[in-house]
């Protein structure tokens, strides 16, 4: 696996992660475990996915994030708790990825992987809490899985076309950080209104 589609893999997966990190978790251990992917040497680190416990909490922590993510409200609180885990686990995955005998290259990573992870979060808390305020239900439900659909096939195509999921995870992050900008911007136009 070169450079580009190292970077594709840790791109995908981290940005992914700030979504859905368990899922993200759970299919890649399942991927290996089933040995849908072979690993390069440099990523025998990400082994551990595949254990059994993990493979087992990672995927109670999918079920319990599919549900959540559908329930109004819930799906908020969901995504406070997860504010910290999901950036800390786009940055660890990321950083598994990468080839561990350069600890600037491991930096860099650890640091961009993180980043993207927090960026998608915000951007998925924030339209979530804005979808929240709609007096019906169903489009919480809908956007929620939209989520899960776009999650799982961009993360299968980082295992199968790393290049062309790097090229959607970009443009992915792009929007996202519009999506970041817009709200903030619609945050201060609301405390500036009640102030």
């Amino acid at each position: 696996m070169g450079i580009v589609e190292l970077l594709g893999l840790a791109g995908s997966v981290s940005l992914i992660s700030g979504w859905r990190l368990y899922l993200t978790v759970f299919v890649t251990g399942l991927a290996m475990r089933l040995q849908w992917i072979s690993l390069p040497e440099n990523l025998q680190m990400l082994d551990a996915l595949a254990n059994p416990w993990v493979l087992a909490i990672s995927a109670l922590g999918a079920l319990a994030e599919f549900f959540a993510d559908k329930i109004l409200w819930l799906d908020s609180i969901w995504d406070t708790i997860h504010t910290a885990i999901r950036p800390l686990g786009g940055a660890l995955l990321a950083l598994a990825v990468v080839d561990a005998s350069d600890p600037v290259w491991q930096v860099v990573v650890f640091l961009l992987g993180g980043s993207a992870a927090l960026i998608s979060h915000g951007a998925k808390a924030g339209a979530r809490a804005l979808i929240n305020t709609s007096p019906e239900p169903v489009s919480n439900a809908v956007v929620s899985t939209g989520e899960d659909i776009a999650s799982g096939s961009l993360l299968l195509l980082a295992f199968t076309n790393p290049v062309a999921a790097l090229i959607i995870a970009s443009a992915l992050l792009l929007l996202c950080l519009v999506l970041v900008y817009k709200g903030y911007r619609l945050w201060r136009k609301i405390v500036s209104s009640g102030s």
